[in-house]
């Protein structure tokens, strides 16, 4: 166990280091997200009536569009560089670097909701003092994070892979989105997010923390 725990973090702390000397997965996914939510701010007129109904739209479509453009490059560095050959070359489980690289783009995203939470809060006038936000943002970045890296993984092996990504990721990581819009909605409005869509995340992520190491198994076999 403390040996396959030690290999995820090297696979993680491999694209750290990647990550520091090219910077292409934060500052795309980071700039989309800026993008998104200024074009929104100029669209709407943000008061405090529209606000918890509106921003938690346009939050969640600007994190999860920018994560498909981080999920993107994450895969296709490895396959241009020939990294993943070594990875699945090496004498660890399959499972292994499915988890480091999730981490890996679990880590980046993350960093990208960080920097554009405060920036967010502003442009639209709420109140970061919500913790009932952090729970929602991390059950749903896992969602968005784990479902994105098996689905990059097989969108790396087309030659469309900037199309086939999205069209397979969006379809199954719906659900996790508009349950992470209600309950941002529920935690702006003050409700308890707990009762209904926190247990559905937890589900979801349970669900495919389980099959999404199968499937990328089967994936990276063919």
């Amino acid at each position: 166990m403390k040996a396959a725990m030690l290999a995820v973090f090297a696979i993680l702390w491999k694209d750290v280091v990647l990550e520091l000397r090219t910077k292409d997965i934060v500052v795309s996914a980071l700039v989309f997200a800026l993008l998104v939510i200024v074009v929104f701010n100029f669209a709407i007129t943000p008061t405090p009536q529209t606000v918890a109904f509106v921003a938690p739209g346009i939050l969640w479509v600007a994190f999860t569009f920018g994560g498909v453009l981080g999920l993107n490059r994450s895969i296709a560095l490895e396959r241009e560089s020939g990294g993943m050959h070594a990875l699945l070359l090496a004498p660890i489980s399959r499972d292994i670097v499915f988890f480091g690289k999730m981490l890996g783009s679990l880590l980046f995203m993350l960093l990208v909701e960080i920097i554009v939470f405060p920036i967010f809060a502003v442009l639209y006038n709420f109140s970061l003092l919500m913790p009932g936000l952090i729970p929602v943002a991390v059950l749903a970045t896992v969602a968005i994070a784990t479902v994105g890296t098996l689905f990059s993984a097989i969108a790396a092996n087309t030659r469309s892979r900037e199309v086939m990504l999205p069209l397979l990721f969006f379809p199954v990581v719906v659900p996790a989105v508009i349950a992470a819009v209600e309950a941002s909605t529920s935690v702006i409005q003050g409700d308890n997010p707990f009762d209904r869509w926190l247990p559905f995340l937890l589900a979801f992520d349970a669900l495919f923390l389980v099959a999404c190491p199968f499937a990328f198994h089967l994936i990276v076999e063919e």
